[in-house]
């Protein structure tokens, strides 16, 4: 069976009405799409892409964290 694995994700709305999606894990690892389905669809192939490099490979049997929370911050 195949090991289940709890992933940070980063979904933002660009000024485009896209869906940008990144997985702060692995560097590089991000994809798009119209809808927040399809962005998570195509984030989803982008990790298997990712995880097919030795260093991914490692990070992803390391990450075991214990939280996790995003926030945001007013910047002037």
């Amino acid at each position: 069976m195949k090991k289940s694995y709890q992933l940070p994700i980063l979904i933002e709305k660009d000024e485009d009405g896209f869906y940008v999606v990144e997985c702060p894990l692995f560097s590089g690892c991000y994809s798009q799409g119209k809808t927040i389905d399809e962005a998570l669809k195509n984030i989803r192939e982008v990790i298997d892409l990712c995880l097919e490099e030795k260093e991914n490979k490692e990070a992803l049997k390391n990450f075991h964290p214990q939280e996790l929370s995003f926030h945001t911050l007013s910047y002037a």
